[in-house]
């Protein structure tokens, strides 16, 4: 186990400005992709000025929650499972003037939470969510998630899970959401970008990140646990919407597509039009 005075040396300048170092290393497994995702966050708090004075991290409870609230040293909000969006939306409405990162995991945001992501979406609420997909549940035992394929051998599905997948990409886009992509944790530039155009997006961002999972999904779905095997399988089973536009649907079966897939900024939103309805009763009682 490496001591404080061991780790001081290895800490990135982003780390010791934005995290409590005295927390790391993290808790995420080895060949986890949680950290390279709050490493393109720093980056982005970096080049926008997000600091504990502007910022709010929001979690909610899964692998993806337990480095945000554990590190960041300005506010944080742990929600109750699947209530991440619901804390969210209270916290946005009553200030507006704050910049809200929503950290959520597949299962948390599209099994106990889909409901609230659902009118997250319709709401247009100015919020940024980054929903790590390991198309399990990490945090508890690898138990099947609404994101699982088909045929996925789990502990709650031995004899292979029936249920199709959620794309929730195409759900956040037919739900509303102003802006959607979806890129691979190891995607380091394409993400960086679309975690600053989020945030700088009027309205609703959804930032889908498929984040492999040596430990839970890939033993017992791709039956490895080597972070090198899985990580290769992601990159075997992806293609970009450019790429895509070129293949057959034969060649695309079985595929994720990554990219950029919603960015509208023409609808406003539930907290811009609440604040204009303050405002107008207001003026009206002067």
């Amino acid at each position: 186990m490496k001591t404080q005075e061991d780790m001081a040396g290895l800490i990135h300048p982003l780390a010791a400005k934005y995290l409590r170092t005295e927390r790391l290393p993290h808790k995420a497994c080895p060949g986890c992709g949680i950290g390279q995702v709050v490493h393109c966050t720093l980056n982005v708090c970096e080049d926008l000025n997000l600091n504990a004075d502007n910022t709010v991290w929001v979690q909610g409870v899964g692998c993806s929650s337990r480095i945000s609230y554990t590190l960041w040293k300005g506010d944080n909000i742990d929600a109750h499972h699947g209530r991440i969006l619901t804390v969210a939306t209270g916290m946005k409405m009553s200030r507006p003037d704050l910049n809200f990162i929503c950290f959520t995991g597949d299962g948390d945001c599209c099994s106990i939470g889909g409901n609230h992501f659902l009118h997250a979406c319709r709401r247009n609420l100015d919020v940024t969510t980054l929903m790590f997909n390991n198309s399990i549940y990490g945090m508890t035992g690898g138990q099947v998630a609404p994101t699982s394929p088909v045929g996925a051998k789990t502990p709650t599905t031995p004899y292979g899970n029936m249920e199709d997948p959620m794309d929730t990409v195409n759900v956040a886009i037919a739900a509303g959401a102003a802006y959607v992509a979806r890129w691979r944790s190891t995607d380091f530039k394409q993400l960086t970008n679309s975690i600053k155009k989020g945030i700088q997006t009027k309205g609703f961002s959804f930032i889908e990140i498929l984040v492999p999972c040596p430990t839970q999904y890939g033993r017992y779905v791709l039956g490895t646990s080597n972070p090198i095997e899985v990580v290769q399988w992601y990159k075997d089973h992806t293609v970009t919407l450019k790429k895509s536009e070129k293949m057959s649907p034969e060649e695309l079966k079985g595929k994720f597509l990554l990219g950029e897939f919603a960015h509208n900024e023409d609808r406003t939103g539930i907290v811009e039009r609440y604040w204009d309805a303050v405002k107008k009763i207001q003026d009206g009682r002067k």
